[in-house]
């Protein structure tokens, strides 16, 4: 009996902290993953990535708790240059046969000011796994869409050196330097669609 009462106790305490938390999917026709990276040495050359995908569980009581997955489509890479594209599909960069997608899966999440956050995680890309840390702007205001969907979204941002993750091929320049720079700046774009509560079946208490 004592022991009834104690889970009831517990239950009591933890339903409150659960009706906090909420899952918002990445809508991916309204989320974009971009990238710049230095060329020639002279100018920035620009592009994105294919369809995001992912999910986020929200912790609304404390946003520290909360946890980010994601993935990117890499077939989808898009420069504004077909045959760049195709190089950059290839085994001298992303290998796309072999590794079609880049995932994001947060570990550690922390307040960084007014609307924004530093989210940790593991990222693997090119089969090589690193942690990186994204400056985040948001979640925004949530708003109501036509269709009765709640939404919001984030900002997020980060730098990467590209060789760190097996992309090394580059071609030295006569003037110096190289052709395609290391560091790499990639920003995203998330709009974030609430998901709805999954309705609890009904109990034999209840039917009566």
């Amino acid at each position: 009996m004592k022991t009834s009462v104690k889970s009831a106790v517990a239950l009591m305490f933890a339903l409150p902290s659960l009706a906090m938390a909420s899952t918002w999917d990445v809508d991916g026709a309204h989320s974009a993953a971009g990238f710049s990276v230095r060329h020639m040495m002279v100018s920035n050359v620009k592009g994105s990535l294919g369809e995001v995908k992912g999910a986020v569980n929200l912790d609304d009581k404390d946003v520290t708790k909360s946890t980010v997955e994601a993935t990117i489509d890499v077939n989808g890479i898009n420069t504004g240059n077909g045959k760049r594209d195709e190089h950059l599909k290839s085994p001298d960069f992303f290998n796309v046969a072999q590794y079609p997608t880049i995932t994001f899966k947060s570990t550690k999440v922390a307040k960084a000011g007014a609307g924004k956050l530093k989210v940790t995680g593991d990222l693997t890309m090119h089969g090589v796994t690193k942690s990186v840390v994204l400056d985040v702007e948001g979640p925004s205001k949530e708003a109501k869409d036509p269709w009765g969907n709640t939404r919001t979204g984030v900002a997020a941002t980060t730098k990467l050196n590209r060789k760190d993750f097996g992309l090394s091929y580059n071609q030295a320049l006569e003037t110096g330097g190289v052709a395609v720079g290391e560091e790499v700046t990639v920003n995203l774009e998330l709009e974030l669609v609430k998901k709805a509560a999954e309705a609890k079946p009904a109990t034999a208490t209840d039917k009566k």
